[in-house]
């Protein structure tokens, strides 16, 4: 009788502690991600920073001058296009994210239901018990 009281209660823990358990995997995950993402954009960002560096210690006349100045311009171009890329990345991540939550609360919300519905139905009606048939 008491195994069975244990595996019921332990049962229905893991069933309220599921719903959380599932939302942190899935926030750990996208945290993850998204760390992963800014890294590796940091690290684009970083080389295209060090190769301008490199090619500017490479200028000894007017010329190069005016040739570091034309690809600066085109490194500009390119770092605002990677720029609006990586802006394009993470709001996708974030869209799919949210839809995710928004699944994972729209299960925890009908299992809710599911339980609350459940329990009503198994509680018994008790009698009133009415103190008006005293004779006073």
């Amino acid at each position: 009788m008491q195994d069975k009281m244990m595996d019921a209660f332990n049962a229905q823990t893991r069933q309220m502690f599921e719903p959380m358990r599932k939302i942190n995997s899935l926030m750990l995950n996208n945290m993850e991600k998204m760390t992963q993402y800014q890294l590796e954009a940091m690290k684009r960002y970083s080389q295209m920073g060090t190769e301008r560096l490199r090619s500017a210690t490479d200028v000894q006349d007017a010329e190069s001058l005016r040739d570091f100045g034309t690809q600066q311009a085109a490194m500009m171009n390119e770092l605002s296009q990677q720029m609006q890329e990586d802006a394009r990345v993470m709001s996708e991540m974030s869209l799919e994210f949210k839809a995710e939550m928004e699944k994972l609360f729209g299960e925890a919300g009908k299992q809710m239901a599911d339980q609350a519905s459940s329990a009503a139905k198994g509680e018994q009606p008790t009698k009133a018990s009415s103190q008006s048939s005293r004779k006073s």
